[in-house]
C-alpha cells in the first residue's frame, strides 16, 4: 500500500499493517468529500486504495476493523458515483533531486501518471578501469595490458576528473614498472564542490586531501568524501557529485588504482586530451604483451645456458615457474589474467608482495566493475601465440640474460 519501493509488493508483508491504518486513512478520505471538483482525484484514490486492502483480505479475514474499512470504502465509492475500474492514484512517493547526486541527478525516472520527478533516462552505464603489478592495466574497453609506462602518465583526463601515476623500475635489467605515486584531480562542479585534489605515494597513503579536508559538499550532503578502511594500506574515495568511486591501495612498495566512472562523463574530453590510459590503452611502443601475452623472443632461450639462469635465480632468490604458480594459486583460485599476471610479477621481481597485490586487483575490480560477466578475461590462445608457460620462460631467461651481461 504505497510501502516499500514503487511497483513492489512483499508477500507476507500485509501482516504488519494494522487494520487501524485502513480506518485512519477512510477518514482522511472522508473529510475532503466536501472539496468541489475533487471527484476524479477522490476516486482515483478510493481505487488504489480499495486495490491494497483487497491484498490483505487473506490475512485480515477475520478482523471486524478491516470489514469495517471494506464497507466504508463500498460506500464512499457509491456516494461518490465511482466506477471500481479505472485509473488509480500513484502509490509511489515522489523522490526530491539531489542536485549534487549523479545518479539522483541524471537517472530519476518520470512517476507514472503523476507527471513528478526529473525526465526519463536510461539506466546508467557505468565503467571500470584498473592499474596494478609490473603495471598491469584493464582500460573502461576491458582490454587487459602489460606496460612499461615509466614516469609520469594520464590513466584518466576529462571534463570532470584527472588521475595520473607515477611508474618507477622494479629490478635492475627489467622494462616493468611499478606504481609509485598517485594524483587524482576532482575538477570544481557546479556548487557541488571546489577543486579537490588527493596525492598518494608510497609509504604515504593519506586518509585525506591535499588542502586537509575528508569530504566536500555542505554538512548536511556531502558530494565527496575519503573513506579510510585501513590506515595507510587502503583508502576509497567516494565523489556521489559524478557518481565516481576510487580504491587506492599500498601493497608492499607499490600502489593499485580501481576506478569505476559513468560512461557519459568518462567520454566528456576533447582531442588534446585523448592520451588517457583507461581510455585508449597504452601507446604500442609501451607495451610489454603482445595482444594479452607476456612473449618475448625465444632466441633469449638458444643462447642461454640452463648454469647462467640456476645461479642468477639463487643469488637472487627469484620464483620458478612452478614456485610462482604454486604461490599465486594459494589467493587466485581462476586461472584468468589476474593469476598470470602475479606469476609474471613473481617470476620478474621475486617479491611476494605481487600475490596480493593482484589478489586485492581482483577483488577491487569485483567491487567496481559493472558486470559481472566480463570479470575474469583469459589469456588470448590466438593461433600463432605462445602457451604462456613458455612465454613467461622466455621472459625469465631474457630477463637473466640481460643481468648477466
Amino acid at each position: 500500500m504505497g510501502m516499500g519501493r514503487a511497483g513492489s509488493y512483499y508477500p507476507g508483508a500485509e501482516r504488519l499493517i494494522s487494520p487501524v491504518l485502513h480506518l485512519l486513512v477512510l477518514c482522511s478520505l472522508s473529510s475532503l468529500t466536501h472539496i468541489d471538483g475533487f471527484d476524479t482525484e477522490f476516486c482515483k484514490a478510493l481505487r488504489a486504495y480499495s486495490a491494497c486492502t483487497q491484498r490483505t483480505s487473506k490475512s485480515c479475514r477475520g478482523n471486524l476493523v478491516f470489514h469495517s474499512a471494506m464497507l466504508g470504502i463500498s460506500d464512499l465509492m457509491s456516494q461518490r458515483n465511482c466506477s471500481k475500474d479505472g485509473p488509480t492514484s500513484s502509490t509511489h512517493p515522489v523522490i526530491p533531486i539531489e542536485p549534487c547526486n549523479y545518479h539522483s541527478r541524471h537517472h530519476q525516472a518520470v512517476q507514472p501518471g503523476t507527471g513528478t520527478g526529473a525526465p526519463e533516462h536510461p539506466r546508467p552505464i557505468y565503467l571500470f578501469c584498473g592499474l596494478f603489478g609490473d603495471p598491469h592495466l584493464r582500460t573502461f574497453k576491458d582490454h587487459f595490458q602489460t606496460c612499461k609506462v615509466e614516469g609520469a602518465w594520464p590513466l584518466i583526463d576529462n571534463n570532470y576528473l584527472s588521475v595520473q601515476v607515477t611508474n618507477v623500475p622494479v629490478v635492475y635489467g627489467s622494462s616493468a614498472t611499478a606504481t609509485n605515486k598517485i594524483t587524482i584531480i576532482f575538477k570544481p562542479y557546479q556548487e557541488c564542490t571546489d577543486q579537490k585534489v588527493y596525492q598518494a605515494v608510497t609509504d604515504d597513503l593519506p586518509a585525506a586531501f591535499v588542502d586537509g579536508t575528508i569530504s566536500g559538499g555542505d554538512s548536511e550532503t556531502r558530494s565527496i568524501w575519503i573513506l579510510e578502511k585501513s590506515p595507510g594500506r587502503h583508502v576509497e574515495i567516494h565523489a556521489a557529485y559524478i557518481g565516481v568511486t576510487i580504491i587506492i591501495r599500498q601493497q608492499g612498495r607499490y600502489l593499485t588504482l580501481a576506478v569505476r566512472m559513468p560512461e557519459e562523463l568518462a567520454m566528456a574530453f576533447d582531442e588534446t586530451q585523448d592520451l588517457q590510459l583507461c581510455m585508449n590503452g597504452c601507446p604500442t611502443s609501451e607495451r610489454i604483451d603482445q595482444e594479452g601475452h607476456l612473449q618475448l623472443p625465444m632466441l633469449g632461450l638458444q643462447q642461454a645456458s640452463f648454469q647462467q639462469q640456476a645461479r642468477v635465480e639463487a643469488q637472487r632468490g627469484v620464483f620458478t615457474l612452478e614456485s610462482a604458480s604454486r604461490k599465486c594459486r594459494e589467493q587466485l583460485e581462476v586461472k584468468d589474467i589476474y593469476f598470470h599476471s602475479c606469476v609474471f610479477d613473481l617470476l620478474t621481481t621475486g617479491d611476494a608482495n605481487f600475490t596480493t597485490a593482484a589478489y586485492n586487483a581482483l577483488k577491487d575490480m569485483e567491487t567496481l566493475h559493472p558486470k559481472r560477466e566480463h570479470w575474469h578475461i583469459f589469456p588470448n590462445s590466438a593461433p600463432g601465440l605462445r602457451p604462456f608457460s613458455l612465454l613467461l620462460n622466455a621472459l625469465l631467461t631474457g630477463f637473466l640474460i640481460t643481468v648477466l651481461l
